[in-house]
């Protein structure tokens, strides 16, 4: 029974000796170091409408608003006023840029009812040139180093403020009643930057009280003379006792050369008595 149990034996003992790494225990590998996962940054937004090639004109706000789609009332908007020729004329000047926003369909239709078509033709270019700024503005960095109240094309930052403000890429722009974000952009290339807002930018001052202008005072004039109706004293056809005319010159010479000669006739009538 011994040598049954020890007859194995130095088969085992040739088998060590000939592969000693079987009797080391390999250590357990420890995981290797996984490399710290950078935080991955949001890309600007691709444009909705790709730039074509290089046209010999300027721009076509109207062609690029409606390849992107859903612009529609904007677009009705731009040519109603004749903006759309203002916007080429502009950028047809090489020294020429504007950044321009623009209020998708759903934007107008958020809109107060019958608020649009209670707009005159002048507010309502007042109202689209508040949506554009006159210098190429991108997304982020173009915003984040402008100055608050941004000016627009409809006046002065005072009567019409436009502010802005950046958070990552995110733009946010506010007029005083609408705030908004930019949502897409729709075209950017050279001169011109279109970025889609989901509000209308409605200006503060559309909602102020404007006192209207009091008209000048007319200087006061010299009153014009009464005319004076001349006063003709008639003599009635029932020969009114109150009625009289004045004799003319010539019957007054009749008359005093008649008492003249009664005179005279008098004097000489005593003489001849006295003789």
């Amino acid at each position: 029974m011994l040598k049954q149990l020890l007859s194995p034996l130095p088969f085992l003992l040739i088998l060590l000796c000939h592969h000693p790494a079987a009797l080391a225990q390999s250590p357990t590998q420890a995981p290797a170091a996984q490399p710290p996962v950078q935080p991955e940054l949001s890309s600007p937004p691709q444009p909705l409408v790709a730039p074509g090639p290089t046209a010999s004109g300027p721009p076509n706000i109207t062609d690029i608003l409606i390849k992107a789609h859903h612009f529609d009332t904007f677009v009705r908007l731009l040519m109603s006023t004749q903006m759309d020729s203002f916007i080429a004329k502009k950028l047809n000047d090489s020294s020429q840029s504007l950044t321009i926003f623009a209020p998708d369909d759903n934007a107008f239709a958020n809109l107060k009812a019958g608020t649009l078509n209670s707009y005159n033709d002048q507010k309502k270019i007042q109202l689209i040139k508040f949506h554009m700024i006159s210098s190429f503005l991108s997304v982020p960095s173009g915003f984040q180093t402008a100055s608050n109240p941004m000016s627009t094309e409809a006046g002065s930052n005072v009567d019409y403020p436009l502010n802005v403000t950046t958070t990552g890429n995110i733009v946010n722009v506010t007029s005083g009643v609408v705030n908004t974000t930019i949502v897409a952009t729709v075209y950017t290339e050279n001169q011109l930057a279109v970025y889609k807002v989901d509000q209308v930018l409605l200006p503060l001052f559309f909602f102020q009280s404007h006192s209207p202008a009091s008209a000048p005072s007319k200087p006061a004039g010299k009153k014009a003379p009464e005319a004076v109706a001349p006063s003709v004293s008639t003599a009635s056809d029932d020969g009114d006792a109150g009625s009289s005319v004045q004799p003319s010159g010539a019957n007054r010479m009749v008359h005093r050369s008649l008492t003249a000669a009664s005179i005279a006739g008098y004097l000489i009538a005593g003489l001849c008595l006295c003789l």
